[in-house]
């Protein structure tokens, strides 16, 4: 994968990132939103030092370490990505709460539509700020969307300090248990 120009990135901005998306998924996950980098490329999680890949393979989800142009393989896997908000910024800090909650009313949508197992968001204070519960933990929810169950995990940017890649890769670890029962 070219790494994007700083004239790719300015004009990324505009851009939306195609979901990774399909019937009988065992598991959904959620981004807040795509950086600028991931717009670019047109992959999902393509920035270096996003936690991602890594804890998608090292909870077990994948035999190996996808690369973000492997994204469509996780289809084959009952996997796929979307996103809470299309726009893409710099930083999610640069979404409005309105945009996060028409973002969670779309992704209900979504939910519905395609029937995942579960829909994993990506991304703590997102979901508490798209679905008004500001109490979430990590882990699974107490509501739906949809016929789908609800897991958060953490956000594996890299700018995430409160989770290292070993405890990252351990709560996503928790979910892929429980999308296989």
């Amino acid at each position: 994968m070219t790494r994007p120009t700083k004239a790719d990135l300015a004009a990324a901005a505009d851009l939306l990132l195609p979901d990774v998306i399909g019937p009988d998924l065992r598991v959904l996950f959620v981004g807040i939103n795509p950086g600028l980098y991931s717009a670019a490329t047109g992959h999902h999680f393509a920035r270096p030092g996003n936690r991602f890949w890594p804890a998608l393979h090292r909870s077990g989800f994948t035999d190996h370490l996808f690369e973000p142009a492997e994204q469509l393989s996780l289809l084959d896997l009952g996997l796929g990505i979307t996103n809470m908000v299309d726009r893409a910024s710099a930083r999610a800090d640069e979404l409005t709460a309105a945009e996060l909650v028409a973002g969670g009313e779309a992704l209900a949508a979504k939910a519905a539509r395609w029937r995942p197992r579960w829909v994993a968001v990506v991304g703590m204070t997102a979901y508490r700020t798209a679905y008004r519960r500001p109490k979430a933990t990590v882990g699974p929810q107490d509501h739906r969307l949809g016929p789908s169950r609800v897991w958060v995990l953490p956000n594996p940017s890299g700018l995430n300090a409160h989770y290292t890649p070993v405890t990252l890769a351990a709560a996503f670890a928790e979910l892929r248990v429980a999308a296989e029962r």
